[in-house]
């Protein structure tokens, strides 16, 4: 398939870069998120907290398994690289790229993530997170994109010039 979907950390920017890639490239936005919020009707802190951690993964990774797009930016939640189901769909969607950044940086951007809907275990710190999930992102990814000190249009050229 020839869709491009983005993997990384919460608050890498894969959202707001994805809707400016496809904008440049002529391509539709889908964000993860978003669709299975819509697809429950609930946020996705509320499902979190409600269902726990490993069953929200696992709606996550359903309602992936049901896309079937071309020539979309596919924004993904920053857990969709934990199950692998979803992982093996996506893979089948298109490039998965990594938009990587220091953990400093993802660090600035969070201040929400009580509310962000992170799926973080008790007594998990956002650095834990960042260390347990960086090595999966550079695992899986097909194009790792540094994004650090880019703006979001640097960071959507770079994308683009990468997957030519």
């Amino acid at each position: 398939m020839n869709n491009i979907v983005l993997i990384g950390m919460p608050g890498c920017g894969k959202s707001t870069v994805g809707v400016v890639l496809a904008k440049i490239i002529g391509y539709k936005f889908l964000d993860t998120d978003l669709l299975i919020q819509e697809k429950t009707g609930k946020l996705l802190q509320e499902m979190i907290n409600e269902l726990g951690n490993k069953a929200f993964l696992d709606i996550e990774a359903d309602i992936i398994e049901t896309l079937d797009c071309e020539k979309h930016i596919i924004a993904t939640g920053g857990s969709a690289v934990l199950n692998s189901r979803g992982v093996d769909k996506l893979k089948t969607l298109g490039k998965l790229v990594y938009l990587k950044h220091p953990f400093e940086e993802i660090n600035k951007r969070i201040s929400n993530l009580d509310t962000r809907g992170v799926t973080l275990e008790n007594g998990q710190t956002l650095k834990d997170l960042y260390d347990y999930r960086s090595p999966i992102y550079e695992n899986l990814a097909d194009i790792i994109i540094d994004a650090n000190g880019l703006s979001i249009e640097q960071t959507a050229k770079a994308i683009m010039n990468s997957v030519k």
